[in-house]
């Protein structure tokens, strides 16, 4: 193998660690997220509260669209994964209501 092969499996190795870590940083976070949001719906569930809130929702999703901006990540990319997560909030949110 040269030098360039071996120092490219290097490479290839370091940003695969890389990538391990924020996967399991990714998973942990949105686990920590859905815990409060099932607080929260909780306490909407306990006073009678609507499910969902499509300003709030509305205003996260135009802050996420920022925000990705400012991290170089695509702004569709970002909408449609916060849109998602948004609407598995929603879900879990009916089911405590009823």
């Amino acid at each position: 193998m040269t030098d360039a092969i071996a120092r490219a499996s290097e490479l290839l190795k370091e940003h695969r660690e890389s990538i391990d870590r924020l996967d399991a940083i990714l998973v942990y976070t949105l686990a920590e997220r859905f815990k409060r949001t099932q607080a929260v719906g909780r306490l909407k569930a306990q006073h009678d509260l609507p499910p969902s809130d499509p300003s709030r929702e509305q205003r996260q999703i135009e802050r996420l669209e920022w925000l990705s901006k400012e991290a170089d990540l695509d702004p569709e990319f970002a909408k449609q994964f916060l849109t998602f997560i948004i609407s598995e909030v929603i879900r879990h949110h009916e089911k405590l209501q009823k």
